[in-house]
């Protein structure tokens, strides 16, 4: 698989019809570009466009107009392309006990996008899949026969990125990948994906409301108001002088205010999850 080198979103807009209620403008006008080894934090409150923007990417929707493009070319909509669009681009869901099936085990999770998507010989699935168990910091012995309500939220979240990881894509979208978890334990799992996307050299669009996470794990970050870009820029730039009043109070309502100001810009997690509960 060749590397990808960009993904470019140009006058993305999405309009959904209402029953009753006519049109309703989801995206307006969005435009970006991400790159392979870059993080952008996409920010906004619940409502804002964020997971359409991650829909479309990912072809679970069109798009009304605009486009996005894939090192120059158009993203493919259907057929062998299509699928192997999917396994460049991969998504890290927000609720990693919706996203796992509950009647297969973790093996069976990961196994899959490996023969589907033909990885490794079959032969090298099983080690395979202890590899990647063990990149995203469990057990392999203690999880690999386990079903995810088995497991405690982290866990289920890093065997969800193990199984994002399978079928080794360039770019990587974490649509609020630890919102669901405990507060102890999201500064680990952003951590684990801060250090898998500089092994993988990982294009990461990292999906938030939360803009101190979004400080510390994004290099750029766009901030996104009822279906517009508002305001983006450097990490450090748009949270410490933000130039919209919607921004500031963005950053007024987040649950770590501290973390603004703190002048290491990186994450410290305090609590690592391993193995079983």
């Amino acid at each position: 698989m060749s590397a990808v080198s960009k993904l470019e979103v140009r006058h993305l807009t999405k309009k959904y019809h209402v029953r009753g209620e006519g049109e309703f403008l989801a995206l307006n006008n969005v435009n970006f570009t991400l790159e392979s080894g870059e993080i952008i934090g996409l920010v906004g409150q619940s409502g804002s466009g964020k997971s359409t923007i991650a829909k479309i990417l990912t072809q679970l929707e069109s798009a009304t107009s605009g486009e996005v493009l894939l090192d120059g070319k158009p993203i493919p909509t259907h057929g062998k392309a299509l699928r192997t669009y999917r396994q460049i681009l991969r998504m890290v869901f927000q609720d990693p006990f919706a996203s796992l099936n509950p009647y297969h085990t973790i093996r069976h999770h990961i196994e899959r996008p490996l023969l589907l998507d033909h990885v490794v010989p079959k032969d090298e699935v099983d080690d395979e899949v202890r590899r990647l168990l063990t990149r995203v910091r469990l057990d392999p012995d203690a999880v690999i026969d386990r079903r995810p309500h088995e497991l405690s939220g982290g866990q289920r979240q890093r065997v969800a990125i193990a199984r994002a990881l399978a079928s080794r894509p360039k770019l990587l979208i974490a649509d609020e990948p630890v919102s669901m978890l405990d507060v102890s334990l999201r500064l680990g799992v952003l951590n684990l994906l801060a250090d898998l996307q500089k092994e993988e050299n990982l294009g990461v669009l990292y999906i938030t409301h939360d803009l101190a996470t979004a400080r510390y794990f994004s290099q750029r970050i766009i901030v996104l108001n009822h279906g517009q870009i508002v305001e983006q820029g450097k990490s450090d730039d748009v949270i410490l002088h933000p130039k919209q009043e919607y921004t500031l109070n963005l950053r007024n309502a987040s649950p770590n205010p501290k973390m603004f100001f703190e002048g290491d810009a990186h994450l410290n997690a305090s609590n690592e999850e391993g193995g079983t509960r």
